[in-house]
């Protein structure tokens, strides 16, 4: 069984520090940023440098994949980033869902530029708006359905854009693609958790054991329903006393997954339990609430 109290996610390839530094020398050109997050999970999904980049920038919120997240709590959220004074939307970038707003929401956001444009006698001037997100939030798909056709790469594992790319989205709107980028180091372990939940980070970095083994943790003490509506779990009396490997081993056991000698095979359950987190089969869940003011 892997050791899941020492593992600690990381993951920093070389090339996000060449996106960095592309963002700092694009943030001229723009007019506001789109920031994309996950509903799951939008402050571990955030990446911190980006207030201190970005800070004279409007932004506009994407919380993206809202059908996989509780909608009471995304709720919570819209109203936590609007006293912030951010605009934020509940989304979904493959399906389309919440985008229809998004064109006036820029114009809304930006209606001070627009006015100034006008005085200059350049109306109709190009509103640039920078995409910016960490792998697999979804800014690909966001840009694809907003252009229209799949102009840029999609792909469900991180990491797939690698250079700037500019796409015009009508209503004299373009956006900026940037490549999907982390911080150096996760300071908190449960931000790395619930990163590897989603797949934010390579599963060749984590040891599948160890994150599925954190999630049922997690998911034991906030939605204990979705694992006993899931997986039955008859052999488990009391659920909340429970230990994540037992939980683990039963789900193993409920699902057939036996080796020779009756052996669980919690490797290929621990798979499977990541696999239906991440594709809903689980039911719709949040992880995070906003913070207490």
């Amino acid at each position: 069984m892997a050791d899941s109290q020492k593992q600690v996610v990381q993951w920093f390839p070389g090339h996000m520090a060449k996106t960095r530094r592309l963002m700092k020398e694009s943030l001229p050109l723009v007019d506001a940023v789109t920031e994309l997050l996950d509903a799951r999970i939008p402050l571990s999904s955030r990446n911190p440098e980006l207030d201190e980049m970005t800070k004279n920038k409007p932004r506009i919120v994407l919380l993206n994949k809202c059908d996989m997240a509780d909608e009471a709590v995304t709720a919570r959220w819209i109203e936590y980033f609007s006293k912030k004074g951010q605009y934020a939307m509940a989304v979904d970038c493959r399906s389309g869902k919440g985008l229809g707003n998004y064109h006036h929401i820029v114009k809304k956001v930006l209606a001070d530029k627009i006015k100034s444009n006008e005085e200059k006698g350049m109306s109709g001037k190009a509103l640039r708006i920078m995409v910016v997100g960490i792998p697999n939030t979804g800014k690909s798909s966001f840009i694809n359905r907003m252009a229209g056709k799949s102009r840029a790469k999609v792909a469900d594992k991180p990491g797939v854009t690698r250079q700037n790319q500019w796409f015009a989205i009508g209503n004299h709107i373009e956006l900026l693609d940037t490549p999907g980028v982390l911080w150096p180091k996760f300071d908190d372990p449960e931000v790395g958790d619930k990163l590897a939940f989603i797949g934010s980070v390579k599963d060749e970095v984590t040891d599948s054991e160890t994150m599925a083994i954190r999630l049922i943790s997690v998911l034991r003490d906030n939605y204990p329903e979705k694992l006993t509506g899931r997986y039955k779990l008859q052999n488990i009396e009391d659920l909340d006393s429970a230990m994540p490997w037992e939980i683990l081993e039963e789900i193993g056991r409920e699902r057939g997954m036996l080796m020779r000698g009756g052996e669980i095979n919690t490797e290929r359950a621990a798979v499977m339990i990541m696999d239906e987190y991440r594709s809903g089969k689980l039911g719709k869940l949040s992880l995070e609430v906003p913070p207490a003011e």
